[in-house]
């Protein structure tokens, strides 16, 4: 396998375990001999041996490499390394006890009900997840009031912009109509007299 965090130093039982999921995963990615491929592709192999030979020890690593990075996403995902060296140090703590004839109080007693030994441990947990979530429930209704607020803002806005449009319209309508109302035809004798009384008097 690959080098990375789960390769690294750990309890034995870590030790153990990553050797042993090594040679399985080795013998499981190598259980599909050449034999086998060769008889699958029988005249491939019979034409290109050497090349036969090269693939079929590429795809062997590649399917031990899968399996190993899919161990490894596994491994990250669920903190087995760090679990089964918790688990360890507990076996270990409890032969150490066990020999030296312990006789303490353990934290887990005969007369202890199972519900309230899991309230102990559940309860804060989720009086934790509560208040987070109800901090995140803040945070989203703050956020929603302000949009909400530009919301209605950007709505008003367009309003006013539609209401000063309508009334620019009008008066470009009123404009429209009183030039429509003009006499044109006596504007343009007026205006060609004008201009020929101008030239003649030039």
């Amino acid at each position: 396998m690959a080098a990375n965090a789960s390769t690294q130093a750990g309890s034995k039982r870590w030790t153990y375990f990553h050797s042993a999921l090594q040679h399985a995963i080795q013998r499981s990615a190598h259980k599909w001999t050449y034999e086998d491929f060769a008889e699958c592709f029988s005249l491939w192999c019979n034409e290109q041996p050497e090349n036969a030979a090269t693939i079929f020890n590429l795809v062997s690593s590649r399917l031990e490499s899968s399996i190993t990075d899919n161990c490894e996403e596994l491994f990250k995902k669920y903190n087995v390394k760090e679990n089964l060296d918790n688990l360890h140090g507990v076996v270990t703590a409890a032969r150490v006890r066990r020999q030296a004839e312990y006789l303490g109080n353990d934290l887990w007693r005969e007369d202890l009900q199972p519900r309230a030994a899991v309230r102990a441990r559940t309860v804060p947990l989720l009086e934790k997840e509560r208040d987070r979530l109800r901090a995140e429930l803040s945070q989203l209704t703050n956020e929603n009031s302000e949009l909400q607020s530009q919301m209605r803002h950007n709505v008003q806005a367009k309003e006013e912009a539609d209401a000063d449009a309508v009334k620019l319209l009008d008066v470009l309508d009123r404009a429209f109509s009183k030039w429509n109302q003009l006499p044109l035809d006596d504007i343009q004798s007026w205006t060609l007299q004008t201009a020929e009384s101008a030239g003649s008097k030039a």
